[in-house]
């Protein structure tokens, strides 16, 4: 087995190990920055195993998508490992040729099959959660677009393992504007997607569930593989935001510093937990109608990055 075969397989392996720890390290911060003890950096891997143990149960009136749609969901995020950088600052063996714009498409179908699946558990509850991931997904969606459309311009290239040596090798091309506006349009679509967006409930938490309100109907290994795939898609788009946009640097290359990628990931990670943590605990929630002025302005710091670097050209 070649060193590259073996650095994908620790790329991957990083991937589904590192994702539910890094949920654990923002839980901690969370705790400690509220003065509380909080549940342990590894809890996230015990509530996976709890799920995985618990009896599946599903609804006689669903169709086979509704139980195929978890293995889609978490499959469609595994192979977008083998897409960015996550680890490997260049493609590996099993890497498609695939650009910013697939890898796009990708996280948006794993939606599309959980939007639909919702529909199909015969739910309201379930119905209203895909309703609302649909009216926020119009806004969410162009603005990954415009965002990965900048980034290419910046770069010449929709290659995000270009982008990523490009953007290392120069910081003439980190500190330009463009850039600057397309990684904060990109940290607040992060934070979005994930769900770390702090949204007032008013009390009645149903009013500000979106993607818990998706999987409410799933149980067992099918909610293992969701909860799963929440967590690596935290991972994976945090990472497109850690080794593209805000930290490009100090990624190795070869086996040995695949290996030591790892706990520079996590040093990365960490700091970005703590940001999270700060913006969750400093900023006043947002009512679930202002997502949308959100997401809208989002999506035009995307716009005005394209425009400033389409001016910089002109001038």
């Amino acid at each position: 087995m070649s060193n590259l075969w073996v650095e994908t397989v620790i790329q991957i392996a990083g991937v589904l190990l590192l994702a539910p720890l890094v949920e654990g390290f923002i839980a901690r911060i969370k705790a400690r920055v509220e003065s509380r003890r909080g549940p342990r950096i590894l809890q996230p891997y015990y509530d996976l195993a709890k799920y995985l143990r618990k009896e599946t149960v599903v609804n006689s009136d669903t169709t086979a998508f509704f139980d195929l749609a978890p293995y889609m969901v978490f499959s469609i995020y595994l192979l977008i490992s083998f897409v960015i950088p996550v680890i490997l600052p260049y493609p590996n063996e099993l890497s498609p040729v695939v650009d910013f714009l697939g890898g796009g498409l990708l996280f948006v179908l794993a939606a599309v099959i959980q939007i639909i699946a919702a529909l199909d558990a015969r739910s309201s509850f379930t119905s209203l959660g895909a309703a609302r991931s649909v009216t926020f997904s119009a806004y969410a969606e162009p603005t990954l677009i415009m965002v990965f459309f900048a980034v290419a311009l910046i770069s010449s290239s929709n290659n995000p393992y270009i982008t990523h040596d490009l953007i290392a090798a120069s910081a003439g091309n980190y500190l330009t504007l463009p850039h600057l506006l397309s990684s904060v349009a990109f940290f607040m679509l992060f934070l979005f997607e994930t769900g770390r967006l702090p949204t007032e409930s008013t009390g009645m938490m149903e009013f500000g569930m979106i993607d818990e309100a998706r999987n409410y109907e799933y149980s067992g290994r099918h909610l293992f593989l969701l909860k799963y795939s929440s967590l690596m898609k935290q991972y994976l788009l945090g990472s497109v935001l850690i080794n593209v946009f805000v930290f490009p640097w100090f990624m190795q290359a070869g086996l040995a510093g695949s290996l030591l990628d790892i706990p520079i990931m996590l040093g990365k990670w960490l700091v970005v937990a703590v940001v999270i943590v700060y913006l969750e605990e400093t900023l006043a929630k947002l009512r679930l109608f202002k997502i949308q002025d959100y997401l809208t302005l989002s999506f035009a710091l995307a716009v005005f990055s394209v425009i400033t670097y389409s001016l910089g050209g002109l001038l």
